[in-house]
């Protein structure tokens, strides 16, 4: 039987070079800290420098909404790393509108551009690298509020929800080639962008004379808490070692039990 000499708190991605989007703060930063601490080479991106970028990752400013900006950013990658062995597509947001149909056009293609389209056009650029080394590690982060799609956020999970459905593709037809390509779909996690998300929606929801959203993380979550950005790190670091070297074309939902499959 063959045993795995890695674990958390090893080096155990020690040579590989990683491409991490949207990681500035929050679950980015999180998984950033993770791949570092695994020994990683790490360049992270963002639209603009925060001051919180993780302590010894590279960094470069980048907007991966356009296929330009996700052209330069596979430049800067190719030449701050020399190749990129371990993707993982961080990036992403949207704000609440006042129903599905009160989403207006550019706003649902700026979702598609952020929550979607970035992770197509990325892959695009970064996969024939992988497959003429026959490895590679790829992680999309989508939400696990595509299990539960509400009006206001439509644009959102329905970005998320094609961002699924291309990674279950994608993963079949790379593994030959010895890539694997998985899907982390967070539910509520204690962030920045997450906390002003709440209170937009809180705005919106007055606004409709609706329901707010929970105030607190016991109202919904069997663990009764919320996710804190490690613990979604943590889901994204085990997908991308070998511990999970026979998972690929799957989706870890971590939530705390709040979106529970039947």
């Amino acid at each position: 039987m063959t045993t795995i000499e890695n674990g958390p708190g090893t080096r155990e991605l020690a040579g590989k070079r990683a491409l991490v989007t949207g990681g500035s703060r929050g679950i980015g930063a999180a998984v950033v800290r993770q791949l570092l601490d695994a020994g990683a080479e790490v360049l992270t991106t963002a639209r603009s420098a925060t001051g919180t970028v993780p302590e010894g990752a590279n960094f470069v400013a980048a907007d991966v909404r356009t296929r330009a900006g996700a052209e330069a950013l596979a430049a800067t990658a190719q030449e701050a790393l020399g190749g990129v062995d371990i993707v993982v597509h961080n990036a992403g947001g949207a704000r609440p509108h006042e129903g599905a149909l009160a989403i207006p056009d550019e706003e649902w293609q700026d979702a598609l551009d952020l929550n979607y389209l970035a992770s197509v056009r990325l892959d695009s650029l970064l996969v024939p690298g992988m497959r003429e080394r026959r490895s590679g590690r790829i992680v999309h982060i989508s939400s696990a509020a595509v299990l539960t799609p509400v009006g206001p956020f439509l644009h959102y999970v329905a970005a998320k929800a094609a961002l699924e459905t291309y990674s279950q593709g994608l993963a079949l037809e790379l593994a030959p080639f010895g890539i694997r390509v998985n899907v982390v779909s967070p539910g509520r996690t204690a962030t920045p962008g997450g906390e002003a998300t709440r209170e937009q929606w809180a705005e919106v929801s007055a606004r409709m004379d609706a329901a707010p959203g929970p105030t607190n993380a016991a109202d919904t979550t069997p663990l009764g808490r919320d996710g804190r950005p490690e613990d979604i790190a943590h889901a994204v670091l085990f997908l991308l070692s070998d511990r999970a070297g026979w998972l690929t074309a799957s989706n870890l939902v971590v939530d705390g039990g709040e979106f529970p499959r039947g």
